[in-house]
């Protein structure tokens, strides 16, 4: 079938390139044109592993193309999926501007019938609004069908899940509609949950909320292992074990991050805030992750007591592995106030030291490796858990370092082989090392 994708972020270019690579002609429409010359070769804007050989490879075989021509792409394509940017609002509502656009240049664009999909996370009813701007804005001969597929894609495996996901859901008041699109999806082999428009939209926010939750209670319990002397890994081990309460999602941290769990547990709420409904427990788990992406400084601050002119090394700059994405990561939260105490910082991270300079304060060091982050530093923070990090021999951080000082936001290594080292990780026993104690209390 001939597609046009609106978009090509993260879901989109996904999105784009998972439909040809099933057979479909699928063109991409960008306004970047410098951005649409570089996909055309088969490079791809953003990191995600694997991407770019299906790029590719699609491009090669004539399913794939990319455009900042949306009539032309309109007309060459029954169905046109919206796979924009729903940022959040100040207030946490999302914004639907650019969905608006789209909207409007489809309505000028269009000669016949169309397929309108929504892959955007959107509130519950603006597919609806969707469908009810677009009929404003056409001529009466020419109809317009809408139908919600929210996307459910992980930064750094996009490409993994969009071929291995669980479910696929479609919504729409059209069985018509429905059924086109059940046949666009049924090549990748994965269910097909049919429901109404709203459902579906609601499916997406209630699935991110959920796994928000579970992060940020695993995390509670976290917290309280370290208070009572349990072992977080142990706890989390047994209660996976229970099929009701599944072993994904159960990993303890610093917090979640990224596009969407931030972002979509705000936009719930605000939703629930607009039915007159007080959506408690999503309140306490956005507080209580921005509380938890703070509580490696907090514990250096009970430590050093000042970091004020300490000389700290940052690993792990995305808000997870394998993704360059930086949006929400605990990076942002943390460098900048090191920073505003007075400390020298120096940062490595394999894939997202360019966007983390974009929005990072201008006196961070970045550095090439490891090894040049953790030299001569007082201190390290383990931020992301990238593989290499995890493989990183524990003896260097002796060698290097000028007090082996460790916080691991991110329980990258065992416990029990943390000799002469400070070491802090979440929900865990805490490793003191006496003789660099004395090394803080000299100066």
């Amino acid at each position: 079938m001939n597609i046009a994708v609106v978009g090509t972020g993260y879901v989109g270019l996904v999105t784009g390139v998972g439909l040809s690579e099933i057979g479909h002609k699928v063109i991409c429409i960008d306004t970047d044109q410098e951005k649409v010359e570089l996909m055309l070769k088969g490079i791809s804007p953003i990191y995600e592993p694997n991407l770019e050989k299906l790029m590719l490879k699609n491009i090669q075989n004539g399913n794939l193309c990319f455009t900042t021509n949306h009539k032309e792409a309109f007309d060459q394509s029954r169905v046109i999926y919206i796979a924009v940017g729903t940022p959040e609002n100040e207030d946490g509502t999302a914004n639907l501007n650019y969905i608006n656009q789209v909207i409007d240049v489809i309505a000028k664009s269009i000669i016949e019938d169309k397929i309108v999909v929504t892959k955007s996370t959107v509130p519950v009813g603006t597919n609806d609004y969707i469908k009810k701007r677009l009929n404003e804005r056409l001529e009466s001969t020419i109809k317009v069908e809408v139908v919600s597929n929210p996307e459910f894609l992980r930064e750094g495996s996009a490409v993994n899940d969009i071929f291995n996901s669980d479910r696929i859901v479609i919504g729409s008041d059209s069985k018509k509609a429905l059924s086109i699109i059940r046949q666009i999806n049924e090549p990748f082999g994965i269910p097909i949950v049919e429901t109404d428009i709203r459902s579906a939209e609601m499916i997406k926010y209630a699935s991110n909320a959920f796994l928000a939750t579970k992060i940020s209670f695993i995390n509670e319990i976290a917290n309280v292992c370290e208070k009572v002397g349990a072992d977080i890994d142990e706890v989390a081990y047994g209660m996976g074990l229970d099929s009701r309460v599944g072993n994904q999602f159960l990993k303890a941290g610093i917090g979640y991050g990224g596009s969407c769990f931030p972002k979509d547990t705000k936009a719930l709420k605000k939703i629930a805030e607009n039915v007159e409904y007080d959506f408690s427990l999503l309140s306490a788990v956005i507080n209580f992750n921005k509380n938890q992406q703070r509580k490696l400084l907090y514990q250096a601050k009970i430590d050093f007591g000042s970091l004020e002119g300490k000389t700290i090394g940052v690993l792990g700059l995305a808000f997870k592995p394998n993704t360059d994405d930086v949006r929400e990561a605990a990076s942002l939260v943390l460098i900048p106030e090191l920073i505003e105490m007075g400390a020298s910082v120096k940062a490595y991270d394999p894939i997202a030291i360019e966007n983390a300079k974009k929005v990072l304060p201008d006196k961070v060091e970045y550095a090439d490796n490891i090894i040049e982050t953790i030299e001569d530093t007082d201190l390290v923070f383990i931020l992301t858990e990238w593989e290499e990090i995890i493989n990183f021999p524990i003896e260097k951080y002796r060698e290097k370092m000028k007090s082996p000082f460790l916080y691991d936001g991110r329980n990258c290594y065992a416990v029990n082989k943390m000799k002469d080292i400070n070491y802090y990780s979440i929900g865990r026993k805490k490793i003191t090392n006496i003789d660099s104690k004395e090394k803080i209390s000299r100066g």
